[in-house]
């Protein structure tokens, strides 16, 4: 099998594909030949040494994937085969061949393709988490998506307006066109304007979905109506927009976390709720997550969320995918294609 390696940190050169011996699946496991495979931001983090639950280099990494199952491990029945299937992956998702149990291989809609399939699990399952299970926006409710242009923010904008919600995003400006025929309701072009002073004019927030970090979420809280709830999944100012680590952006990037507006006392006295997101330390949930996957694979079904491919990338260009996440020219998912 071909795997898309991180041998080292560094930038999108680094990567590297590689020839395996095909996996043989274990007792209950089954084998997917890999048709699609997502790119997260995680993905990039792990590449530049800032991702804490990243394996050690040098490693495979990708969550999704979607495929058809070619092989059976013992205990599983022989019809399995054949059946296309989306399948999460906790890492080694980069390879033309995964293992999965069983029942995390989750049988594909008929019209689904590779490509769509492997744009869900990682954004949908995030995005479900937040508006949801956490959030839960209903009639009316304002909800501030950061990075609206990325996956998540699309599959939150739909998962907003299925409740009838108010949708406002942060995106560069060359985006705007397009997101706004997507759904959004209004839109702050992040690169040119301080999006606290234009939004503090109007309504706060009774939502607000944060991957950016460090000052980001001191903004976000004072943006919040009360009863209103920061969810925070992720730290894109870790890495400050380049293709490296740099100690200097870390630093002040961990330097300007709010962490003494963050505490129970000013919490109780504001009225406001803040909450986190990690989907890899939800990996060992799988009938939760399987639960809320079928939920939005019936959703997609009835043309409710729309996830949307930006490119399909070989592995031999995997460096390409990465690249387009770092220059945030991506409208929607990134996906790797086996070659």
């Amino acid at each position: 099998m071909k795997q898309v390696y991180i041998p080292r940190t560094g930038g999108p050169e680094v990567l590297e594909v590689r020839e395996r011996p095909d996996p043989e699946p274990g007792p209950g496991e089954v084998r997917v030949k890999v048709e699609a495979a997502g790119v997260n931001f995680a993905d990039i983090m792990a590449r530049m040494g800032l991702y804490q639950d990243a394996p050690p280099l040098p490693s495979v990494v990708g969550y999704e994937t979607a495929g058809v199952i070619d092989q059976v491990g013992p205990g599983v029945v022989r019809s399995r085969v054949g059946e296309a299937v989306i399948a999460p992956t906790k890492f080694g998702g980069y390879s033309s061949h995964v293992l999965v149990k069983s029942e995390q291989a989750i049988v594909r809609p008929a019209q689904m393709s590779a490509e769509i399939g492997a744009a869900i699990p990682v954004v949908g399952l995030t995005a479900w988490m937040m508006i949801e299970e956490m959030g839960r926006v209903r009639q009316g409710d304002r909800v501030l998506v950061h990075s609206a242009g990325g996956g998540v923010g699309l599959m939150a904008l739909d998962l907003i307006k299925r409740r009838g919600g108010i949708a406002v995003g942060t995106a560069s400006a060359k985006k705007h066109a397009e997101l706004l025929a997507l759904g959004y309701d209004q839109l702050v072009d992040y690169t040119t304007q301080d999006y606290e002073e234009v939004l503090k004019k109007g309504p706060l927030f009774d939502l607000i979905l944060d991957p950016v970090g460090g000052d980001s979420w001191a903004k976000g809280f004072r943006l919040l109506a009360p009863a209103g709830k920061l969810i925070c999944f992720g730290f894109s100012a870790n890495n400050g927009g380049g293709t490296k680590s740099n100690i200097f952006t870390t630093i002040k990037a961990v330097s300007q976390i709010p962490w003494l507006l963050f505490n129970p006392v000013s919490l109780i006295n504001a009225n406001k709720g803040i909450m986190g997101v990690n989907m890899a330390r939800l990996w060992d949930q799988p009938e939760k997550l399987g639960g809320w996957l079928q939920s939005l694979l019936q959703l997609w079904e009835e043309g409710v969320i729309r996830p949307r491919v930006h490119a399909a990338v070989p592995f031999s260009r995997a460096a390409e995918a990465h690249q387009l996440i770092h220059d945030r020219a991506n409208l929607g998912k990134i996906v790797l294609i086996p070659d």
